[in-house]
């Protein structure tokens, strides 16, 4: 796939199935990370890429994570399945890593370009995905679980699978609402 076609036209993909990603293209979608942006080289991540069983360990530590925060049963009853929309999820940690220059947001910012490349990796390999993040990623309960130190942050869920159904095409936005140019 071109590089540009595949930058201009990216878009999330809620709707996933099986199959994930495997082999040669789970691990050019895992090298795609490691070239993110990273300032002093640091890497500033850690990845836990779950499937089948660890699709269910996820689902546990959010249900978990609900109970404790007193949420309702219905979205307790409905935390196991989350991670189950994909057959594929990766959890992006940024790993803080004290620095006297290279500040807590801009690692959380390199840990957020890989999940980013990630995704269009698997794009241009025939996949795709959705980056979710939601209530459990800010949730100390899920983070401890994950094995997050205070400074750690979850950037986000990567579901990753094939798309089950088509998606329209998105308008092309006007750059000049968000762009201004200094001459």
């Amino acid at each position: 796939m071109d590089a540009l076609n595949l930058l201009l036209n990216r878009s999330s993909h809620p709707r996933l199935q099986a199959p994930a990603p495997a082999g040669d293209e789970l691990n050019n979608i895992m090298q795609a990370a490691l070239r993110a942006p990273d300032h002093a080289c640091l890497s500033p991540w850690r990845f836990i890429v779950c499937e089948k069983e660890g699709l269910a360990k996820l689902g546990d530590i959010f249900e978990q994570a609900a109970i404790a925060a007193d949420m309702t049963e219905k979205e307790i009853a409905r935390a196991p399945a989350l991670p189950k929309r994909a057959p594929m999820v990766i959890v992006a940690i940024a790993k803080y890593v004290e620095h006297p220059k290279v500040p807590w947001v801009e690692q959380v910012a390199s840990a957020s370009c890989a999940v980013h490349a990630m995704q269009m990796a698997a794009v241009a390999q025939g996949f795709n995905g959705i980056w979710r993040t939601g209530s459990y990623a800010q949730n100390p309960d899920v983070k401890t679980a994950l094995g997050c130190a205070e400074q750690d942050e979850i950037v986000g869920f990567l579901y990753l699978g094939t798309p089950a159904t088509e998606l329209s095409s998105k308008t092309v936005r006007d750059v000049s609402e968000f762009f201004e140019r200094w001459n």
